[in-house]
């Protein structure tokens, strides 16, 4: 079994070294009805790591991102952002802690009646406090930063290829130079190619921007690609965490399932060979 760790986990710091977490949630339960989602979930998110969230239908990975997000509340417990309680936070309060994250949802959810430009400049146009000649450059910056050129800016979501549509929503969500970054299945939809592509402009973003990366994928190619720690939910709450070569080695079914299995297998391999060769070409 190969169990060699990604980039990100060789540097990885000890997480005693790295400080109070970015986001920290207690002892959560979310219901939905009767039916039980989250039971006395508990998780640390670290400055600067890739943090990715797995899990098998119905766990509520989505869900829980959009607590993390201040979308939803859980019936019990806290989710703390930065230092505050965003379930506790008034709605004033809560608006200013949205503009230090950006969100990429997984279909991009661009406005189809804004344009590329309209689109990325949304969020600082809803700040109303900078002028339109320095949006205009951000915006201009922005998508130079994901790799969209300038020629795309007068085009609608509907004229753009969903590699192109994926960027746009990258730049949307960097709009306001946030601390932290949300990821719903970065990669969903794209073709291998593409999905490297962006999978590579991801870490490189992560790694100029200095950000910490919230993600939720199925796709093994990208989460073993990208992430710094690994958690897993399964039975209601956090049943495993830590980097890929640990999260392997805890004894449950749906980790043996998930993570060894055929597709998890060919996963660990392609990430086995692109490692020997950048060593190789090193």
């Amino acid at each position: 079994m190969v169990t060699k760790r990604t980039p990100q986990q060789l540097n990885r710091k000890p997480l005693e070294d790295v400080g109070p977490p970015v986001v920290e949630i207690k002892d959560l339960w979310t219901r939905f009805g009767r039916t039980v989602v989250h039971q006395d979930l508990n998780l640390k998110i670290y400055a600067g790591e890739i943090l990715t969230i797995v899990g098998g239908s119905g766990t509520g990975k989505t869900v829980l991102l959009r607590q993390m997000l201040g979308l939803e509340k859980p019936a019990r417990g806290s989710v703390v952002v930065f230092g505050e309680d965003i379930c506790a936070a008034a709605p004033e309060q809560l608006q200013k802690m949205r503009n230090h994250w950006g969100m990429l949802f997984q279909a991009g959810a661009l406005f189809s009646a804004l344009t590329v430009f309209e689109n990325i400049a949304l969020p600082m146009r809803e700040l109303h406090a900078l002028p339109e000649d320095v949006i205009r450059e951000a915006v201009l910056l922005k998508m130079n930063m994901v790799g969209l050129g300038v020629e795309h800016a007068n085009k609608m979501p509907s004229d753009l290829s969903g590699g192109m549509v994926k960027r746009a929503a990258l730049a949307r969500a960097l709009a306001l130079e946030p601390q932290l970054l949300f990821l719903d299945e970065p990669t969903a939809g794209l073709d291998p190619d593409l999905s490297d592509a962006f999978v590579a402009l991801i870490q490189t973003l992560h790694a100029e921007l200095k950000l910490t990366v919230v993600m939720v994928t199925h796709d093994l190619d990208t989460m073993f690609a990208l992430s710094t720690r690994i958690a897993v939910l399964a039975e209601k709450h956090v049943i495993a965490v830590g980097p890929s070569c640990d999260v392997l080695k805890v004894d449950h079914p749906f980790i043996k399932q998930f993570f060894l299995g055929p597709r998890g297998q060919r996963a660990l391999e392609v990430l086995e060979q692109k490692l020997a060769g950048n060593e190789s070409e090193n």
